[in-house]
């Protein structure tokens, strides 16, 4: 079962959400009573509703949510998808089969315009790990199908878990040609680390060569401009084919909100510069997040605060600790940026908030697990970026809270967790990296490893990339693996091994690209450490030499990029 950190009471979940909480539970062939119009005038939807698609999330052994929201209009100016001002029964069904021979359960829900006609269905009392097809229907409109999964039994380990992880989808940089890939993979499961959707208006993040298409309306400040932004990218087709193909399981970073927000912080020069004002800007985004996300009702947003850190078990195989470094987090040391920072060591600092980290130590501490899995929004590992003596890093990422990430680490190793991995976006770039005891030292014993997906369209095509002339890599020896083309890492778990791909396509820039192994690593069993089995070959431009000053000053370019 899923670990729930901290549970909301029901009149909380009735009065905040505005769903019918009974179909979490209904039998088969059973239909839960549609609640009475707000406006009981008859009329009927002017066309199709399921514009944006279907998905499913946070699975357990006996079910998992099923989510979907109409709008007849995704890009409507006030973000409530030019549906009518009135309830809405939406009719669902769950079947064994694809063809919906097989129903197992059935229903209906109301999508209320104060939830921009969204619907969360808890599912359970189905098989352990098996594969089941989902729809919906809303008057005489029929959603597409969707393809979801149970988690296996807790007592088993069930078969090699297919999971893919992704992160950094900026809408005007590419089109989402790698959700596409992905979801022809068919996994298991996929998760979401962060920066699913950006909150610039057009003409604002641009990149060398132009964007490749544009946000609709000004930089997201309110509700309407959240839920108008998320139906924005919920509209494209690729994306809808990842959510519809398998559970997800989502966490935000920073761009859900505002680029390097920090708890109460919000960036430099922000639109909403006090905290009161930020705040309400954090609770009309988490609001609308909640809203387009398959998440369960214990992460239904409580004003500015949402509860997103979790525990979800994928049998005896893996334990997924889904983890929010923003809402708790510090504010970024020394103004933020690449930095010799000595208040970066300061061991009251913390990227998780002390309530989450020790829920996270404690899940280390319970654990049975096969797979300890980390699923994050920032890098993780050391990654010093001079070759002497100083030691600039990233005040973003875990480097900006050393005390912290050796709080975690210590905590696994005293745990003695079997398996630690940790997964990461937001770098817009592939990585693999050795979780070192002391990076200061590269003897230092190994305690972990950490694989790093790179962005779905984020920062354009970048380039294919030889990791044998990057300067990080040789600078930081645990760092093992770097490329700077999209893509996205699809792993496959058994007893013995974790195998991940590291995808990439040439170009985010058609509809076209196909997706390719650039390189596949692997963690065996009891050793923690990644390992290279297979590299694509390089085949380089030729392209006048560069300094490693150069190469650096460019990953850094990129990534200071909002």
């Amino acid at each position: 079962m899923a670990d729930i950190p901290r549970p909301l009471n029901r009149r909380t979940f009735l009065v905040t959400s505005g769903l019918a909480t009974a179909v979490a539970a209904v039998g088969a062939n059973s239909v839960v009573p549609a609640v009475a119009h707000a406006d009981p005038s008859p009329r009927t939807l002017s066309g199709d509703p399921f514009t944006l698609g279907v998905a499913s999330g946070d699975p357990e052994p006996d079910g998992f949510v099923l989510w979907t929201r109409l709008a007849l209009n995704p890009l409507a100016e006030d973000g409530l998808g030019g549906m009518p001002n009135r309830t809405v029964p939406v009719s669902w069904e769950v079947s064994s089969d694809e063809r919906f021979r097989k129903i197992k359960r059935r229903g209906t829900v109301a999508a209320r315009p104060g939830s921009a006609h969204s619907v969360h269905i808890e599912l359970n009392g189905l098989r352990p790990g098996h594969d089941y097809w989902y729809r919906f229907r809303a008057e005489n409109h029929v959603s597409p199908v969707g393809r979801t999964r149970t988690a296996p039994d807790v007592g088993t380990y069930g078969p090699a878990l297919a999971m893919a992880f992704v992160s950094c989808s900026q809408y005007e940089h590419g089109y989402f040609t790698a959700y596409r890939r992905l979801a022809e993979e068919h996994p298991d499961l996929i998760l979401h680390l962060g920066d699913y959707q950006y909150e610039y208006k057009k003409g604002v993040y641009n990149i060398p060569g132009g964007n490749v298409r544009d946000h609709e309306g000004p930089e997201t400040v309110t509700l309407g401009n959240y839920r108008l932004r998320h139906a924005q990218y919920k509209a494209d087709h690729d994306l809808q084919a990842a959510h519809a193909v398998a559970p997800w399981l989502v966490v935000f970073d920073d761009h859900e909100v505002e680029n390097n927000w920090a708890d109460d912080v919000p960036e430099a020069g922000s639109d909403t510069p006090t905290p009161e004002a930020f705040r309400a800007r954090r609770a009309a985004a988490f609001q609308a997040y909640y809203e387009n996300m398959p998440l369960r009702r214990r992460s239904i947003p409580r004003g500015p605060d949402i509860q997103v850190y979790r525990r979800v078990a994928w049998g005896k195989l893996a334990n997924f600790h889904m983890l929010d470094t923003r809402q708790f987090r510090d504010d970024q040391a020394c103004g933020d940026g690449y930095k010799d920072c000595p208040e970066a060591s300061d061991p009251k600092r913390s990227i998780t908030g002390d309530r989450q980290e020790r829920w996270l130590l404690d899940g280390f501490r319970r654990s049975r697990a096969r797979w300890d899995v980390l699923g994050q929004q920032v890098f993780f590992a050391q990654r010093d970026n001079t070759a002497g003596p100083v030691k600039k890093t990233s005040m973003d990422s875990w480097d900006g809270y050393v005390a912290s990430r050796d709080r975690i680490t210590k905590g696994w190793v005293d745990a003695r967790v079997r398996n630690p991995v940790v997964l990461t976006g937001d770098v817009h770039a592939h990585w693999a990296s050795d979780l070192k005891a002391n990076y200061d030292d590269p003897d230092s014993k190994t305690i972990g490893s950490e694989l790093v997906c790179s962005s779905i369209t984020s920062t354009g095509d970048g380039k294919d990339s030889n990791p044998a002339d990057q300067p990080f890599l040789k600078i930081n020896p645990h760092l093992r693996f770097y490329n700077d083309q999209r893509g996205y890492v699809l792993t496959r778990i058994t007893k013995d091994e974790m195998k991940a791909d590291f995808k990439t396509l040439p170009t985010v820039r058609t509809h076209d690209a196909e997706a390719s192994v650039k390189a596949t690593f692997v963690v065996a069993d009891r050793e923690p450490g990644v390992k290279q089995t297979y590299l694509r070959p390089y085949d380089a431009p030729k392209l006048a030499a560069r300094a490693d000053d150069d190469l650096i000053s460019e990953t850094l370019r990129k990534e200071s990029q909002p």
